[in-house]
């Protein structure tokens, strides 16, 4: 997007239509119209402690907070002097004979493996299995404040693990499947991790993803890590180390199903979620107990409108925060019955997604844009053989939504009745910052249209200054909400740099932004450098750094080009320390990074350069690159551009 001169941006995407809440869907609705929103809203900016205090009693306390904020810019305690426990308040709060309603027998997790395998978790049976986890871990000499990293496929058991991990205190580190060795062992000493949950391998388009082999691998580099548990899943070939790694079955066997919760404080650290950051080393991100608790509990319910009956589904792995916010916390606090699936969306034909919503009578599915794009790209003859009339609610998570695969999301899978929910959170805000409400707000295509109660966002240039309305500029928050990130992991400084430092007072999201006539916000794409594929942010440092550490490199750019199916694609530009180039080495290139991070970011394009375009000081001129990657004629300032004559080289190899 092209910069003005008071550091706001032009908008250049107009959208007119517009899509009311169904009357029927509104009178059902928890938050039933505009006015009942901007009561709420209003409510939750004039008083902020009084709005979330009174929602805190929704949670179980074992010992009831003094004082509901105590705010020491950037750094936020919410409920403070609170004890809770964030397992209790999934799980034990509804079994008491008191709860209103009941729901022990009521499924918690309704669960399909890849092959076809099912099973059906109660409240009650997640609950029991949950204690008998906890006990297994504290059998291994895991307490609370320990750190745990779970590296799964998307089984029962992950969850479980999470679970387990929050009810005795210990801190969960859960780490992507798709992640490599060399990844799992960064996080692993970031962290200090004592133990590691596994799995033999997990299942994805039929094949066997060797997740115990990578552990192993990263083990090697993670002297912190004691013990390794892993769950039978593929039934493949493993190595056990004795005196380290251990069956979960076999520990199960003979666990107690006795567990009460442990008491904790409401600051007390619940995860750690490593994300990309700007320097090429990932950031663990901070969550605690109490506040992202009733943050992700309210959230679930307002933007999905949770009813009793509903059978949920988000798509996301729970290595990602979506998983951990609308996957297991929000859902299971708010009672609600979690679908999960744990293969790929495409096995063994095109058509899967659909087929478990109308197996299941799925009806709310929330699901990426990365997700819709490929769907559209297979062809609508995989969903018109499908009864999709269970769907009530539909929402996208992720990444910005572009409005035509809004529509055909709108017309094929909600046909023409079924709001859309399309959300802005990150990793940091731990829940759903700005969604419409489905009872409430009128949707746009392409935008998240307002703040959620109790989020006060705006709209600055470069200096913190207002942008004028319908201008783009740099998002930001301006107050603390409960389910905010507590910093970086052991990284106070770079916390307060990266987040607090270039807006005074507000909270930088990273992200550029514009508010039209109608409060409505429109994301617009990274302030920095950060990559969205597939809806999963990635460093262009982290790959950089990854082809770099190849003997034959010399130097790399990375930059993201538009991809109909991803959202964004990797495209490297690539200098060699000696000798002429070729494919041979293209395919190597690819397989290193693919060795060194994971298959999420192994570059999609690779082009050869004798040079980098760079400014004076030596700066990567990533602008130029990214229009040469998509194709696109240069625009915009090149003064800075130190030598003219290797951006007329990269046009000329242009393919």
């Amino acid at each position: 997007m092209p910069t003005s001169r008071s550091g706001s941006l032009d908008t250049v995407m107009q959208e007119a239509r517009r899509f009311p809440p169904p009357d029927d869907f509104a009178r059902r609705a928890r938050i039933g119209s505009l006015e009942a929103y901007e009561q709420l809203w209003n409510r939750a900016a004039q008083d902020v402690e009084g709005f979330w205090g009174e929602l805190a009693k929704e949670l179980h306390w074992f010992k009831p907070f003094s004082k509901v904020l105590e705010w020491n810019e950037p750094f936020a305690q919410w409920f403070v002097g609170g004890q809770t426990n964030v397992s209790y308040n999934c799980l034990d709060r509804h079994l008491a004979p008191s709860a209103d309603p009941p729901r022990a027998d009521k499924p918690a997790i309704v669960w399909e493996g890849e092959p076809g395998d099912t099973r059906v978790l109660t409240y009650r049976q997640l609950h029991r299995e949950v204690c008998q986890f906890a006990n297994v871990l504290r059998s291994l000499g895991i307490r609370a404040g320990d750190v745990v990293s779970i590296y799964m496929p998307m089984t029962p058991e992950l969850p479980i693990a999470m679970l387990a991990c929050a009810r005795i205190g210990a801190i969960h580190s859960v780490i992507f499947g798709g992640f490599s060795s060399e990844a799992i062992a960064d996080r692993n000493n970031d962290a200090r991790a004592r133990l590691v949950i596994t799995a033999d391998g997990g299942w994805r388009r039929s094949g066997k993803l060797p997740l115990k082999a990578n552990v192993d691998a990263a083990l090697e580099k993670s002297p912190t890590v004691e013990k390794c548990i892993v769950l039978r899943r593929v039934g493949n070939d493993i190595a056990m180390r004795p005196g380290r790694d251990f069956w979960w079955h076999e520990l199960m066997a003979n666990a107690s199903p006795d567990c009460p919760a442990e008491p904790l404080d409401s600051e007390h650290p619940l995860f750690i979620l490593y994300t990309s950051g700007s320097t090429g080393k990932p950031k663990g991100i901070k969550h605690t107990s109490a506040g992202y608790n009733l943050f992700v509990k309210k959230t679930t319910e307002w933007v999905f409108d949770l009813r009793e009956e509903d059978i949920f589904w988000c798509t996301a792995d729970c290595g990602w925060v979506t998983g951990h916010s609308y996957v297991v916390y929000g859902p299971l606090t708010a009672g609600a019955t979690v679908f999960m699936y744990e293969g790929a969306p495409n096995w063994p034909q095109e058509d899967r997604l659909w087929q478990l919503i109308e197996k299941y009578r799925v009806s709310i599915f929330y699901t990426a844009p990365t997700a819709i794009r490929a769907a559209i790209k297979w062809g609508d003859r995989w969903i018109d053989s499908h009864d999709l009339s269970s769907l009530r609610l539909l929402g996208t998570v992720g990444e910005g939504i572009n409005p035509e695969a809004w529509m055909w999301y709108h017309r094929k899978v909600g046909h023409e009745r079924c709001p859309i929910v399309d959300t802005w959170w990150q990793t940091e805000t731990g829940g759903i910052m700005m969604s419409p409400l489905p009872g409430a707000i009128a949707t746009k295509p392409g935008s998240c249209t307002k703040p959620l109660p109790g989020v006060v966002p705006a709209i600055v240039d470069e200096h913190g200054h207002p942008v004028e309305a319908g201008r783009g500029g740099w998002l930001v928050i301006t107050r603390p909400w409960p389910g905010m990130l507590r910093g970086i992991w052991g990284d106070d400084a770079r916390y307060q740099e990266q987040y607090w430092s270039k807006s005074r007072h507000n909270y930088l999201a990273g992200d550029n932004a514009r508010c039209d006539a109608d409060g409505y916000y429109w994301i617009m794409g990274r302030i920095d450098d950060v990559l969205n594929v597939s809806g999963h942010r990635l460093s262009t440092i982290e790959i950089e750094s990854a082809l770099v550490s190849h003997p034959r490199v010399a130097e790399a750019a990375a930059v993201g080009r538009p991809d109909e199916v991803k959202g964004e694609a990797v495209a490297v530009f690539v200098t060699v320390k000696n000798g002429e180039p070729d494919d041979a080495l293209r395919q190597e290139l690819k397989r290193h990074v693919r060795k060194e991070i994971g298959a999420l970011a192994q570059p999609d394009d690779i082009r050869f350069t004798s040079a980098l375009p760079k400014t004076r000081s030596g700066k990567i001129m990533r602008r130029l690159l990214r229009d040469i990657a998509a194709g696109k004629e240069t625009v915009g300032d090149t003064t800075t551009l130190e030598d003219y004559s290797v951006l007329a080289k990269l046009r000329e190899q242009e393919e």
